[in-house]
């Protein structure tokens, strides 16, 4: 079988595509046979070297990835041969990710994916999916797994509305019956905000974000889902609700968060940090859990349409796929196998 492997970490050059042997899958194992493998951010920064130790053996790269299983191990029930299945954090703590024609994961990061859903869709969740649904349930007085109403009457104001997670949000948010603002950096962002179900879309670059908070919610947002907490405290601050809390899932930089203590206080503001790898296993289960009933519900959709574009790459392409994610494409970078 092809696959994309990285002996050592680096630039994308370190990936090569080669054959390897098919493997076999253990008890309480799946093999996917995968059609399309998805990237994203965690994918280049780990081959970079900068988010990962060195590498103990080959390395095939990505988290997520949609296809069909092929062969079950012993002790399986839940799936059998043919079915449709999308995965999640596929190559954490592992050598094996989903850039390959072949994968084994255990039958717990395979979930069933929709007759009526795209391998496309199944690549997009994962990573961004779940990272959304654990900012969306990050406040203490919140549901711990969202469902159709469990965010009524709930504001919650997304922060550069046209990435892979706040696109999840976006949509996960309205599902889950809240009012949801975002935040964008031009009008054709806001169009891809709007079209996956913002209602209300902020310009941050000619807007003042907290006055346009207010003058929706005059209390303010009660959950805050931000890519760039650091550029973005002192807005969260001015416009956040009473008792909310700041949803912080990815900051591209080590610099330290500076921000005023008692306007912050004066709230009772809380600022949640996040990472989806290390969510407790209760909360992992009900991300994935919540995804799958949303993605049943056809709440979860990609493509131009829906305010996900895609850009595909062929598996000899990964490099490139990789390159492109780094470079801030708009939108979901996915590799075909």
């Amino acid at each position: 079988m092809r696959a994309a492997v990285y002996e050592r970490t680096g630039p994308s050059s370190v990936i090569e595509v080669r054959e390897r042997p098919l493997p076999e899958p253990g008890p309480g194992e799946v093999r996917v046979r995968v059609a399309v493998s998805g990237v994203n951010p965690t994918d280049w920064k780990s081959r970079s070297g900068a988010t990962a130790a060195p590498l103990a053996a080959p390395k095939v790269p990505n988290q997520d990835g949609a296809g069909t299983v092929d062969a079950v191990g012993e002790g399986v029930t839940a799936f059998a041969a043919g079915d449709r299945v999308w995965l999640w954090d596929v190559a954490w703590q592992t050598d094996e990710g989903t850039a390959q024609e072949y994968v084994v994961v255990p039958q717990g990061k395979a979930v069933a994916l929709p007759a009526g859903e795209s391998f496309d869709t199944g690549a997009s969740l994962g990573i961004p999916a779940l990272t959304a649904h654990r900012a969306l349930t990050a406040h203490e007085d919140g549901p711990s797994r969202l469902a159709p109403g469990a965010l009524g009457g709930t504001v919650v104001l997304v922060t550069g509305g046209a990435g892979a997670v706040s696109h999840a949000a976006i949509q996960l948010a309205r599902w889950a019956g809240a009012t949801v603002l975002t935040t964008v950096s031009g009008a054709e962002k806001g169009e891809l905000a709007r079209r996956a179900g913002a209602q209300h879309v902020i310009n941050y670059r000619d807007e003042d974000v907290p006055a346009r908070v207010r003058e929706v919610s005059p209390r303010g947002a009660d959950v805050i889902v931000d890519v760039a907490v650091v550029a973005n405290i002192s807005d969260d601050i001015d416009a956040i609700a009473p008792g909310g809390t700041v949803a912080v899932y990815a900051v591209d930089t080590d610099q330290p968060l500076t921000m005023p203590v008692r306007p912050a206080m004066v709230p009772n503001l809380r600022l949640q940090f996040l990472m989806t790898y290390t969510v407790t296993d209760r909360q992992k289960a009900d991300a994935v859990a919540a995804v799958s009933a949303a993605l049943a519900d056809g709440a979860l959709r990609v493509g131009e349409e829906h305010g996900l574009p895609i850009t595909r790459f062929p598996l000899e392409e990964t490099a490139a796929a990789h390159d492109a994610v780094e470079a801030g494409t708009v939108g979901k970078v996915l590799i075909d196998l």
